[in-house]
């Protein structure tokens, strides 16, 4: 993973950032068909915050992966609390239908001691 960084411009203030990335791609593992989804990253910043073409080029990596909705959701919610070590994070994804079925996944990461708010999602 290459995210690249920037230091956040106020660590003494607990405040709510969020990234919509309409067009994510992965590949089923089973059929080898294209699944197309949202990936909503919200996050209150601790010391840094991500900088988004590095960001975008990183969901970029997935395109052709063959990957379950659930491992997509909880494979960068994992890489990003590594890098950005967040006082808070959510990662959800929003999958398009297929089949009849529409699904959508969300995992959460908070740190411990952190008593900020607990952003509700913003995308729906």
């Amino acid at each position: 993973m290459d995210i690249d960084t920037f230091p956040n411009p106020a660590p003494q203030r607990d405040y709510v950032i969020q990234h919509i990335a309409e067009e994510f791609t992965s590949v089923c593992p089973v059929t080898g068909h294209p699944d197309f989804g949202t990936v909503v990253l919200t996050y209150v910043p601790d010391e840094i915050c991500c900088e988004l073409k590095s960001y975008k080029l990183y969901l970029q990596s997935f395109r052709n992966r063959g990957i379950y909705f659930e491992a997509v959701t909880n494979t960068l919610c994992d890489d990003l609390t590594a890098l950005l070590k967040p006082r808070f994070l959510r990662l959800e994804t929003i999958w398009k239908g297929r089949g009849g079925i529409r699904s959508n996944c969300q995992a959460d990461y908070i740190k411990e001691g952190y008593a900020g708010p607990m952003p509700k999602p913003f995308a729906e």
